[in-house]
């Protein structure tokens, strides 16, 4: 056990190393000017030793490999600079805007797998009938459509004609209540549900197809059981591995489409924020949220590996095969 969570434990270090060291070099040699991001227009009218003077002053002059390593030592300390655009420690801005994600992707992650269940299972029951095939067809269509298309489809249908729901933002300026923000919560929340639900609920439901088909459902028919137990007590049952394995590997798919329309609906949470400091070249924002990003997909895949390699007997064999 030490020696395999151990090996997970250095995979995950070293993916975040290359991780940083990607975005770190990438970020830099993206065309650009940063100083605009911390200076605004004033950066037109600053003279040659004025410049200079500004990149020295936010280590931009150093050669790529010494910013490298002074950005590893102060992040192994928890300091991982200012942000060029507001003027604060990036650590601070990330955390007043990750809450506004996490309700986002969090609401969104959970009532997806429940809504995705439950389709699920109604497909099942019903294979091949009217109802599976409506619904098939229905998440198909939905499925294909481009987050980014549906959002505006949506804000200019309930927004701009029917001027029921606002169009962006987490409140209003001048009210901020509870009520308020779930009005501002219901567009975006409803594209990250529709761009993600019936891709998921498919695979629910043909999980819960190879279950029924198995041999040990024939046996329980023998035996008298309805139709209903064998489903909930015993293919459901037998599905939820597959199912929570499914939710670990789902984070890093979620969590894009999250940033998608945090970005179309002026939403104020993380994907804006990192539009934000990709568009203006801010440099220690973007690997804050780059790396933050980055051990949420990582850690995402890691747990569906290990729930697949703890139920899955064949990948075991396969490990104490390599292991002698």
């Amino acid at each position: 056990m030490i020696r395999y969570y151990g090996g997970k434990i250095l995979i995950f270090i070293v993916s975040i190393f290359v991780l940083s060291f990607l975005v770190f070099t990438v970020s830099r040699m993206a065309p650009g000017d940063p100083l605009v991001s911390y200076y605004g227009d004033r950066v037109e009218k600053m003279t040659l030793e004025e410049r200079e003077h500004a990149e020295n002053r936010l280590g931009l002059r150093d050669p790529m490999l010494t910013q490298y390593q002074r950005f590893l030592e102060k992040s192994m300390q928890g300091d991982f600079g200012i942000s060029y655009k507001y003027k604060r420690s990036a650590t601070e801005v990330v955390l007043d805007r990750l809450p506004y994600t996490l309700v986002l992707g969090g609401v969104g992650f959970v009532l997806i797998f429940s809504l995705a269940l439950l389709l699920g299972i109604v497909c099942a029951v019903h294979e091949d009938r009217l109802l599976d095939q409506i619904i098939c067809k229905v998440g198909t269509v939905t499925s294909c459509i481009p987050e980014f298309w549906v959002s505006l489809m949506l804000i200019l249908i309930f927004a701009v004609e029917l001027k029921l729901l606002p169009s962006s933002g987490a409140h209003s300026l001048r009210v901020d209540t509870l009520s308020d923000r779930l009005l501002h919560l219901i567009l975006p929340m409803t594209v990250v549900v529709l761009g993600h639900l019936w891709y998921y609920a498919y695979m629910i439901r043909n999980k819960i197809l190879e279950e029924i088909r198995r041999d040990y459902v024939l046996l329980a028919k023998a035996k008298g059981l309805s139709k209903r137990k064998i489903l909930y007590r015993h293919c459901v049952r037998n599905m939820i591995p597959s199912y929570l394995s499914l939710m670990a590997i789902s984070v890093p798919h979620i969590l894009g489409g999250t940033y998608i329309v945090e970005t179309v609906f002026s939403f104020p949470g993380i994907g804006t924020l990192a539009y934000e400091s990709a568009r203006f070249h801010d440099y220690n924002l973007l690997m804050l949220l780059s790396l933050l990003s980055g051990m949420v997909v990582i850690l995402g895949n890691m747990v569906a590996q290990i729930i697949n390699e703890r139920i899955d007997p064949r990948i075991r064999a396969k490990e104490a095969m390599h292991e002698r």
